[in-house]
Formats: C-alpha cells, sequence, structure tokens
C-alpha cells in the first residue's frame, strides 16, 4: 500500500473556484527529452488561460527536484513544486516532487510514496488516472518526449471519462517511444508539435463540450443533426448507431466538430459531406475501446471461484467449453477469460479434461487485429500481478505478448452485435461495460438475446455498472455484486427474442455445418468471360516499371530477358516499343495522366506489327493508387499494305522515312521536356544546396559560439579545478599533521564504525590488538587482542548507545597495564558514527605502584614486629 504524507497546514480543496466554475486541468506527462518540449510548450501557454497544469515528469529519485526553477523560465506563470493536499488553481504550473506518485481528489493534489519499486514505476498513469475520475471533461491529457509506454492506460482513462487526449508529434520530439505508444493504442485526438499544443488546446475546449460538464442540451435542430450525422455514417459503412445512448453520441460528435473548431451541427453535416475521410474518423470515435486486463480484480476472484467450478460440475467431463466475448476492443477481457479458467483448472482439479473455445467478437476491425497479436505496453504491470506475468506472459522489448497456449484459447473477428447474428451455445457469455453506450430498448433486446445463446445454466459476466433491467426473470444471481448470473431455464416460447436481420459469414466452431457459398450469377460468368476472351493485352507496373500484374496475351509485345529472372516493363519489351514505354511512363509518373502511342513498329521473329500503346495513371480503386496500366493494341496494316494494294517502292521509302523522321521529332521532343525537367531539378537542387550552405554556414557561427561558451565553461572549471585542488592540498597537510599528532603522543587508537566495524587505526594500536592494513572493515569482534578484556565489544556498544565515555585500566597477558577509554565519535555536524578506544600505556605507573605497596607493606610489617618486641 503507498503511504499518504500528511501536512496538517493545508486544506482540502474543491473541485471549484471561489466564483463557483470549474476549470480544466492540463496533465502532462513527459520523459526523457521532455525538458524541452514543456519548455516549448509552456512559452506558448497564452496570458490567462483560465487552465492549470500538471506537469508528471520521470525524476531521478535520489536527487533534489530542480524542475520548476528550470520550467520558471519559459513561463510567466507561477511554477510551484506539489504540495501533499495543495489546492490547484487557473494560471498555475504544479511540478511533481522526486520519489513521489500524484493524485488527485476534488481539486487538490495528494503525494504518496511509490509502491513500485524503482525502473518500474509509473507516475504519469497513476495520475492521469485519477485527473481523469476528478475533473471527466474538463481533463486534458499531454503525452511529451519519453521512452517507454508510461503514459497509456493514463490516457485510456481521459477518454473514458470524455476527456481531451494530445500527443507531441513523434517527428519533432527528442525520444518519440512515449507519443508513438499512445498514438498507435488510437487514444489520441490531436497530434502537434509541442509549441502548437497550448493553442489546440484552447480551441478545442471553446468550441467543444470539455468547458462545461453539464448535459448537453437537446433540441430539434440538434436531433435532426444528428440523426442525418448516423444516416451519413451508416451510408458511408453500414453501421447502425442508432440505438446508442444520445448523450454518448453528442459528445463524441461534438469533440470531433471542437477539433475542426465547428460551432454548429448543421455545419459539421455539411462537413461529413465533404470530407469522406471525417467519417471513418467519427466512426472510431464511436468506437473507443476502453478496457484492460481483469477490470474490478474481484469480480474476477469470484468468477474463478464460484461460477467455474459449478460449470464444471454440471457439463459432461472431457468437454469443450465454449465462450463469447462480444465488444472485446483490444482482446485484454478475452484473455483474461483464458488465463481465470486456466486457474480455475489448476486450482480445483476438476474430474475430466476441460478446455475452453473463446470467440470474441468487436465492430472495430482495427482492435481486433490488434487482439489477435497479443501485444501489450510495459504498463500492464499495474494491472496484472508478477506471477500472471511470468507465468502467462513473454517479455517483449516494447512491453509483453501474452504466451501462446493462451492466444490459441481465443478466436477473434469482427462483428456487430447489433446487426448481425448471435453465436449460439456457448457456456460463458462476457459483455462487460457495453451495454452502458446502448439505450434501455437495445438493451431489452440484447438480454433475451444472451439468454438464447447461453445453454442451460450458462453464467453471463457483466460490467460493474451495468444490471440486469426487465430481464431479472431469465438469469439467476451467482454472485449479485460481482455481476455474475447463471441462465434460468425458461422455454424458448415463453421469451420475446428479436434476431438480427442482417447475416454475413462468420468464422464456426469444430463440428458446425458450413453453409456453401451461392453459385456465381450470369453477370459476373459474363464479366469472367469478357475479361478473358476480348479485354486486351495489358499490364500493370509500379513507378519504377515493376510488372505486378499481367491481363491477356502479351508475348507479341514482352519477352523475358535472358539470364537472371527480371519482371522488369523495361528489360522485356521487345524491339522498338522499350524507347515508346520508357518516354511514356516517364511522362505519365510526371504529370499523373494519359499518353497515347500509334502506329509503332515492333520487330517479332522477323515480322514488323504495327502497335498502340496507352500508358495511364491509375487512381481509382485506392489500392492500386499510384501504378500505371499499360494497353497494347494490335493495329491492322496501313491500306496500301493490304492484299491487292499497289505502291511504287520509291513511295514505301518516302512513308518510311517520313514515320521515322515523325518518331525522332517525338523522340526529340520527349527529350527537351526531359531535359528541361533535369534543368528545373538541378535549379532547385542548387537552391537547396544554397539553403543548405547557409544554414551550415549558421551553424558553424553557432558551432563558434558554442566553443567560445565551452572554453568560458571550461575557465570556470579550471577555477573550480584550483580551487579544490588547494582544498584538497590543505586537507592532506591536515591528515599529515594529524598523523604525527597521533604518533607523537604515543597513544594507541582504533577508530570502529557503527556496526563497530574497523575504521581506522595507529601503528601502537597493533602492539595491543592483531592488526594489518588489510583489517580495515572487519568487526572488532574477529580481532585478537592480548588484553584480558572480554568485555571490550560490549562496553563499546554500551558507548555508542548511551553516548557515554568509559574508562577501564586493563591488564594484558604479558603483565603491561593500559587505560582503556571508549569515546563517541562525534563528525562536525554533531552526527555520532561510531567510537573511538585509547589505549594509554600505564605500565610504569602500575610497577611504581606494586613497588611502593610492597615498601609500605614492609614498613608496616617491620613496625609490627618490633611492637611485639617491646
Amino acid at each position: 500500500m503507498a503511504k499518504q504524507e500528511p501536512d496538517p497546514s493545508a486544506h482540502t480543496a474543491s473541485p471549484k473556484e471561489a466564483g463557483g466554475e470549474a476549470f480544466p486541468v492540463v496533465g502532462i506527462g513527459a520523459s526523457a527529452g521532455g525538458l524541452e518540449a514543456l519548455e516549448q510548450f509552456l512559452a506558448k501557454v497564452p496570458e490567462g488561460s483560465g487552465m492549470a497544469y500538471v506537469i508528471v515528469q520521470h525524476l531521478d529519485p535520489t536527487h533534489k527536484g530542480m524542475m520548476p526553477d528550470l520550467l520558471q523560465r519559459a513561463t510567466a506563470m507561477p511554477v510551484v513544486q506539489a504540495r501533499n493536499r495543495l489546492k490547484v488553481k487557473p494560471d498555475h504550473v504544479y511540478v511533481i516532487p522526486p520519489n513521489r506518485d500524484m493524485s488527485m481528489l476534488r481539486g487538490a493534489l495528494y503525494l504518496f510514496e511509490p509502491a513500485a519499486p524503482r525502473g518500474l514505476r509509473l507516475p504519469i498513469d497513476f495520475f492521469l488516472k485519477s485527473l481523469a475520475e476528478d475533473r471527466h471533461q474538463l481533463a486534458v491529457g499531454v503525452i511529451l518526449s519519453g521512452m517507454g509506454s508510461d503514459g497509456s492506460a493514463g490516457m485510456r482513462a481521459i477518454k473514458e471519462n470524455a476527456g481531451l487526449a494530445l500527443a507531441q508529434d513523434p517527428a519533432t520530439a527528442a525520444f518519440s517511444a512515449m507519443p508513438r505508444s499512445v498514438i498507435d493504442a488510437g487514444l489520441i485526438d490531436i497530434v502537434a508539435p509541442a509549441a502548437e499544443l497550448p493553442a489546440r488546446i484552447r480551441a478545442s475546449l471553446r468550441h467543444g463540450t470539455h468547458a462545461a460538464a453539464a448535459e448537453p442540451v437537446v433540441d430539434s435542430q440538434l436531433q435532426s443533426g444528428l440523426e442525418k450525422v448516423l444516416i451519413l455514417l451508416r451510408a458511408h459503412n453500414g453501421q447502425d448507431f442508432s440505438l446508442y445512448k444520445k448523450t454518448t453520441l453528442y459528445r463524441r460528435i461534438e469533440r470531433r466538430m471542437g477539433i475542426h473548431q465547428i460551432d454548429r451541427i448543421a455545419s459539421y453535416v455539411r462537413f461529413l459531406q465533404e470530407n469522406p475521410q471525417e467519417l471513418e474518423l467519427l466512426f472510431r470515435e464511436f468506437l473507443i475501446g476502453v478496457t484492460s486486463f481483469f477490470r474490478d480484480p474481484a469480480a474476477w476472484d469470484s468468477l474463478r471461484d464460484a461460477a467455474l467450478p459449478p460449470l464444471f460440475a454440471r457439463v459432461a467431463a472431457s468437454r469443450v467449453l465454449r465462450a463469447w466475448v462480444p465488444g472485446c476492443s483490444t482482446g485484454e477481457e478475452a484473455y483474461s477469460l483464458a488465463i481465470v479458467f486456466k486457474e480455475s483448472m489448476e486450482k480445483f482439479k476438476p474430474a475430466g479434461r476441460f478446455s475452453l473455445h473463446i470467440f470474441a467478437t468487436d465492430l472495430d476491425s482495427d482492435a481486433i487485429d490488434r487482439a489477435r497479436q497479443g501485444r501489450y505496453p510495459a504498463n500492464i504491470v499495474t494491472d496484472v500481478s508478477p506471477e500472471r506475468l511470468a507465468r502467462f506472459f513473454v517479455a517483449t522489448d516494447d512491453g509483453y505478448q501474452v504466451s501462446k497456449e493462451i492466444r490459441e484459447m481465443v478466436v477473434f473477428a469482427p462483428q456487430n452485435m447489433i446487426q448481425d447474428p448471435p453465436f449460439t451455445k456457448v457456456d460463458l457469455l462476457l459483455c462487460r461495460n457495453v451495454l452502458i453506450y446502448f439505450s434501455a430498448e437495445l438493451q431489452k433486446k440484447l438480454l433475451p438475446l444472451f439468454h438464447y445463446s447461453l445453454t442451460p445454466g450458462g453464467v453471463l459476466f457483466l460490467g460493474n455498472s451495468e444490471a440486469l433491467g426487465a430481464a431479472t426473470d431469465l438469469f439467476a444471481p451467482i454472485d449479485a455484486k460481482a455481476r455474475i448470473f447463471r441462465r434460468v431455464d425458461i422455454p424458448a416460447q415463453a421469451v420475446d427474442i428479436d434476431f438480427p436481420a442482417r447475416f454475413r459469414s462468420l468464422p464456426v466452431w469444430e463440428g458446425e455445418a458450413r453453409v456453401p457459398p451461392p453459385p456465381a450469377n450470369l453477370q459476373s460468368l459474363a464479366d469472367q468471360l469478357l475479361l478473358r476472351q476480348f479485354a486486351p493485352a495489358a499490364v500493370l507496373v509500379n513507378d519504377r516499371g515493376d510488372i505486378v500484374y499481367i491481363n491477356g496475351r502479351t508475348g507479341r509485345y514482352l519477352e523475358p530477358a535472358a539470364g537472371k529472372a527480371n519482371w522488369n516493363i523495361y528489360a522485356m519489351a521487345r524491339e522498338g516499343l522499350r524507347a515508346e514505354i520508357g518516354s511514356a511512363l516517364y511522362q505519365v509518373t510526371r504529370n499523373r495522366g494519359r499518353v497515347e502511342r500509334t502506329d509503332i513498329r515492333v520487330s517479332d521473329d522477323g515480322m514488323t506489327r504495327r502497335v498502340g500503346l496507352v500508358v495511364q495513371m491509375v487512381e481509382e480503386p485506392e489500392p492500386l493508387r499510384g501504378m500505371v496500366m499499360i494497353v497494347f493494341a494490335e493495329l491492322p496494316p496501313p491500306p496500301e499494305a493490304r492484299k491487292g494494294g499497289r505502291r511504287t517502292p520509291s513511295s514505301a521509302r518516302q512513308a518510311e522515312l517520313e514515320r521515322e523522321l515523325q518518331q525522332a521529332r517525338d523522340e526529340v521532343r520527349t527529350l527537351r521536356e526531359e531535359m528541361q525537367t533535369s534543368q528545373e531539378e538541378l535549379k532547385s537542387a542548387n537552391e537547396e544546396l544554397q539553403s543548405t550552405n547557409e544554414e551550415l554556414q549558421s551553424t558553424n557561427e553557432e558551432l563558434t559560439t558554442s566553443k567560445e561558451e565551452m572554453q568560458s565553461l571550461n575557465e570556470e572549471l579550471q577555477t573550480v579545478n584550483i580551487e579544490l585542488q588547494s582544498k584538497v592540498d590543505d586537507l592532506s597537510s591536515a591528515n599529515n599533521d594529524m598523523q604525527n599528532l597521533l604518533n607523537s603522543t604515543e597513544i594507541a587508537t582504533v577508530f570502529l564504525d557503527n556496526r563497530l566495524h574497523v575504521r581506522r587505526f595507529t601503528p601502537l594500536a597493533t602492539r595491543i590488538i592483531k592488526l594489518i592494513a588489510a583489517d580495515a572493515g572487519r568487526p572488532l569482534s574477529d580481532l585478537v587482542t592480548d588484553l584480558d578484556y572480554p568485555a571490550l565489544e560490549d562496553d563499546a556498544r554500551e558507548v555508542l548507545r548511551t553516548l557515554i565515555f568509559s574508562e577501564k585500566q586493563i591488564a594484558t597477558r604479558d603483565g603491561r597495564w593500559f587505560t582503556v577509554r571508549i569515546m563517541p565519535y562525534r563528525t562536525m555536524d554533531n552526527v555520532i558514527e561510531g567510537v573511538v578506544i585509547t589505549f594509554i600505556d600505564i605500565s610504569v605507573a602500575k610497577r611504581l605502584e606494586a613497588e611502593l605497596r610492597a615498601t609500605v607493606a614492609r614498613g608496616v610489617e617491620k613496625r609490627g614486629v618490633q611492637g611485639a618486641g617491646t
């Protein structure tokens, strides 16, 4: 658990300002290379923007934070380091302190001690999730330069709460991994350079619904505009969103209107009509998939422990169980189900061998493609336990991939659960946090359909915000709090089921019948016959002349070149065609038009044929755009050469010369055009080189300036080095004085640290304790001493504990005596870092004392004898 830092002086803030109006909060995440991007961003924030900016960056936890001082140079707004329970105010910048996680509640910042170890922390995700839950539509997330994928989960929460998501253009970022991660996940509304993001945020909030948290007001004009948008979307891809919740659709549409700075929905309808690509973007906006592994962990535990074991006991042993996960998004919940099934099997060990086939579907084909790969960013560690990561995932360069045994349990396919037929005879059906986006009418239609899809006693697993509504008679609760239900066995005749009217081919389970494809109709057969018998010989090439498709018989015009196989039109064209094709292909690729050539003479086995040539750039369909179609046509011989025709040799020669002259003129004209184009390109290249030269000169001047700055910095460093050298000399001199002082006093001294390990000792100490230079760092208890002092270590510990010095007179085994004094080792900062033990030789004093005692004793004895004689 993270430990919260107390701050009694602070007070809890409200999300409202004094005036009662809520304001947007911009959460900015950055990592490596983020300082430059942050400075560019803050420098372009307009004065009085009315927003608060909270910066979360990956900082070294062992160093004091300098970020506020560095960023203050780029903005006039106050830049402060966040404190616990600090109230957020508009037009202020707040920076996360080092070695802290930060959260937001009711408009105030809260600091936590990081729970994850260093290197695995995701502070950006941690903050953005709390920001999304606290500010909802007023939450703005920005991801700038950085390495890794921190921020992806947080931006997903921003999108789930109808906030605004932006990212720095990866091409302008020093490190593109973080912005590219959120862009590839489809979570970003706006991508732009860091300096342009403030203006884009302000424009979006001004024109969109992000500026107010209230529900949109529905009037007849707005209703009519929404219906027109849905009609255009249905005509675009056949998907009907008319039964989705209107408030959700309004917000998604108004978000797109805000991005394009469109105020009226009627204008946006016109914009959709003129820009079909916006229809696809709006469709993706409606399909924002917000999911994660093991959402609501307690509910998944209940599924594993309370729902699956009865299912094992109910069905036949060694049976293949089937599950359907509609609205699976990028696959996290489908894989979560597979993992929980494996864990339940290992925990309860049911009789027989069960397996699970999961059919996961979604309307978003791009999400299905990502789900099939099973690759996820490194930040899933916040949702997946280390045990599950090690057991069911494989580490990759950019995150984790679901293991093969889990991926093989899941089949992904695109499907619209509203319009397409359901999957039937399933034992488990997971539809979590999907129904919340549907109207009550659609929910009333889908729940009986789910009942029909499940086998008797099958399990329905809903999201924590969803309920059965009017379908309580169809399902019985297994765990009502976790939203896990069991299908009630009711005859199909008693359930009002509204089956979808549209059918499409879907993957089928093993053992299900496959419907044969319908026979081709008369039109398709006639089209195939016309293409095969009457279409002209043609080839499709790319802009380099490589042949990608051949139609008809082209042997009269093309032949494989000798040597290694080469499928290039320039190598395969027959004599007479090569130059014409090259010239025409050049003109078409340059002008993107159509070129026709007539009366081209082609030699083939000694025969000369007249050939017509058409070269045209392909614009439609979209997959073939940019390719070139070359069509060959066999022309009849000239009238004078036909049967019965006569002409003189001179007239034939004249006609041939005229044809060659015309051909030469065409070639000269083509060469002139090519030369003119080359000349223009050379001029352009020359201008670019001049511009490059100017840039190089400017760079050289900057390098010269940098060199001067480096020289100045070098001089400063040399000055500092001299000062440090002087300090070192002083320290060396003081060390020498101290060493001579200790030696001259002839007092043996031993320095110990807080663990009573030897730190240093004087040479005289070796006469008492067996010490050598290598003994530095050894415990006192490991050393051999001549002193008859077994309590030496205990006395040292007591001095270290009480800080009261100890002094005792101790004898050695060879008859010497020492005064052993133990005192605390106190630094200049008044910090205790061990003890100092001194040994003062008092052998002479002890010997004199013993002699004196002996003399006194003899004198007393002599007086006693004399007194007895008297």
